[in-house]
């Protein structure tokens, strides 16, 4: 039983980061564009990931995007400034944008 609720815990505290990033992705509109593993307006987190895979610069890089916008990497539709992500927030969803695989 003992290890058993040691185990639960050791999972849920894996799961929660990813989960949470998930939920700012979700406050910060980001799914508003883009999905996990299907393209909306947008790439999918998963179609990101593999495109970045081993950059050095791809979270400093990214997040620059995600706060400022961008266009002409994924086609003709420019994603917009998001002024309501802060660089911490912006670091931290391109982290977990760049584990999707």
């Amino acid at each position: 039983m003992k290890h058993a609720l040691a185990l639960a815990a050791l999972l849920g505290a894996i799961a929660t980061p990813a989960l949470a990033n998930q939920q700012l992705a979700q406050q910060k509109n980001c799914m508003a564009c883009h999905a996990v593993d299907k393209k909306l307006v947008g790439p999918s987190f998963k179609d990101v990931a593999a495109k970045y895979a081993g950059q050095k610069d791809a979270v400093d890089k990214l997040a620059v995007k995600v706060i400022k916008g961008g266009s002409g990497v994924w086609g003709p539709v420019p994603m917009p400034a998001n002024a309501q992500v802060t660089e911490a927030d912006a670091k931290t969803l391109v982290q977990w944008i760049l584990s999707q695989k």
